[in-house]
């Protein structure tokens, strides 16, 4: 194991979910329709020929509530996998497109697109090129919407603890442990950093900074939680020899407990919007 591997999550990894496509899809989780429905009444577009781009758009997990809500959606994806199954996927819609890239390297008309939006997966953007990229292809009044999950380590429970003796012995070996934070501090500028890579919105020009937060609750086998661990990058990155150990532990004491597992989602929903007035207002729910 080289040294310069801190925790799987490395920029380089992020093309290597071309190899489980079809599970991904499966197994990945979905976003509330609260979250969408607050997307399209903070964007305040009511119009035909509404224009977005979804960066990172993985399997499109995302992709059929904009679709829906009227938008021309152009998907960039940098995974040829991912893409393919993507055009498959929604290749009746004469409003999608894909175009297989990362988002730093496309090439697009500025001041043209109204929503711009990722799902899980600005953390692979470098965002010093996305941020203000996305400023500048957006028109006046555009959104910028920034959506992920995240696990919420529940402590009192009994089969958490014991899967944390896994961990402690076939992950955080190669890896440090991952940064684990309460609800609130998913806000705090180390949260945000953890989930997006940058700091703050309106330090590339956005204002009227919205955040929201949603919970869910969804109960996995135990082949299925092995499957959704699997789409993880810093998972998927383990040697092979830590990898299968630490499946067949968990595995083993989800069976123990009943075969079924609880696991708690802490959503973030973080958008601005790009303006000419000077406005640095946040509204947090």
């Amino acid at each position: 194991m080289t040294e310069d591997i801190k925790n799987g999550w490395e920029r380089e990894r992020r093309i290597h979910f071309d190899e489980i496509v079809i599970n991904y899809d499966e197994i990945r989780w979905e976003y509330p329709e609260e979250l969408y429905n607050d997307i399209f009444n903070y964007s305040k577009i009511d119009k035909n020929n509404k224009k977005s781009i979804e960066i990172g758009a993985g399997t499109g997990k995302a992709t059929k509530p904009f679709l829906d809500n009227g938008y021309d959606v152009t998907a960039i994806e940098l995974s040829e996998n991912m893409a393919n199954f993507l055009q498959n996927k929604y290749y009746r819609n004469e409003k999608f497109k894909v175009i297989v890239s990362a988002f730093e390297d496309i090439t697009l008309d500025n001041e043209n697109y109204d929503l711009i939006y990722a799902a899980s997966s600005f953390h692979w953007v470098d965002a010093e090129i996305g941020c203000p990229k996305v400023f500048n292809l957006l028109k006046n009044g555009g959104t910028f919407a920034l959506f992920r999950n995240n696990f919420i380590s529940d402590y009192n429970q009994k089969i958490y603890q014991e899967i944390q003796e896994f961990y402690r012995k076939y992950y955080h070996k190669p890896y440090k442990e991952p940064l684990k934070l309460n609800e609130n501090e998913y806000w705090e500028p180390k949260g945000i950093y953890n989930g997006f890579r940058f700091n703050d919105l309106c330090d590339y020009g956005f204002n009227e900074i919205f955040m929201k937060s949603y919970n869910s609750i969804k109960v996995f086998s135990a082949e299925e939680y092995i499957k959704m661990l699997d789409t993880m990058s810093d998972h998927r990155s383990l040697p092979e020899n830590n990898r299968t150990a630490l499946y067949t532990g968990i595995k083993d004491i989800i069976l123990k407990h009943g075969g079924f597992y609880e696991v708690k989602y802490f959503y973030q929903l973080y958008m601005g919007r790009k303006s000419n007035r000077v406005q640095k207002n946040v509204s947090y729910m």
